[in-house]
């Protein structure tokens, strides 16, 4: 596993966790982290810096996508 696609799982899942937690009945926490997931997304875009990227790269090796 390499980093850049475990950050893409990490979001994935993130946002698969916060639908199943409004489909439960709990919107606010729900809400929270869809807001958490888009600010660290607009950080991203802005800055070029993602933390969860940082520290995946820190400990897992680059995706070598041509390979």
């Amino acid at each position: 596993m390499c980093a850049e696609r475990s950050q893409r799982l990490l979001t994935a899942f993130v946002v698969l966790l916060a639908m199943v937690l409004a489909n439960t009945g709990h919107l606010a926490i729900a809400t929270g982290i869809l807001i958490f997931v888009a600010a660290m997304l607009v950080v991203w875009a802005f800055t070029n810096f993602c933390p969860s990227l940082w520290f995946f790269k820190k400990v897992l090796p680059p995706c070598n996508w041509g390979n």
